[in-house]
């Protein structure tokens, strides 16, 4: 009986059990350290107040503005998981409402879900103005996303984006 063919299987099985695959490169790491309301905050300032600028302003149903100032409340006492339920009670209704979508994204920021804090804000761009102060926090909060996935060259893309956003309103004589 030949035992070779048994033989050289059985150390190829074994040589292949030693061999290791190289691990898995570690994630890139933040490039910030900031907080999440810190970003937030930092979302918000990106929408300025410059009365000169082009700014659209839809209207609201009341009972959307309700949820969104429950949600506010509940943000300002740091219920966070609440206010983003708010939100989404308010886009059950107005699914394509772009500041809402706005907001719901700052609010999964605040909950530390940055993957689902981009997928809104990118969506509320898609739905709504490419200028304005509005378009600035989106392009803002997919820069902070960004930063913290570690991805320089995404952030310093998004941030081309917010600049993009700058939009002079019209000369009023």
């Amino acid at each position: 009986m030949n035992r070779r063919p048994t033989l050289f299987s059985c150390v190829c099985l074994v040589l292949a059990a030693c061999s290791t695959t190289p691990p898995a490169p570690p994630p890139p790491a933040a490039l910030t350290n900031a907080s999440p309301e810190a970003m937030v905050a930092t979302i918000r300032a990106a929408a300025g107040n410059d009365e000169r600028e082009l700014a659209v302003q839809p209207l609201r149903d009341p009972m959307i503005e309700d949820l969104r100032q429950s949600a506010t409340r509940l943000e300002a006492q740091q219920h966070y998981g609440d206010a983003a339920a708010a939100l989404d009670k308010a886009l059950a209704i107005v699914p394509e409402d772009p500041a809402l979508l706005q907001e719901r994204a700052e609010a999964a920021l605040l909950l530390k879900d940055p993957a689902t804090a981009e997928a809104f804000a990118r969506r509320a761009y898609s739905l709504g103005a490419k200028v304005g102060p509005l378009c600035r926090r989106h392009w803002t909060t997919v820069r902070q996303t960004r930063l913290l996935a570690g991805d320089a060259a995404g952030a310093a893309q998004a941030l081309t984006q917010v600049e993009a956003c700058r939009v002079a309103g019209p000369n009023r004589f």
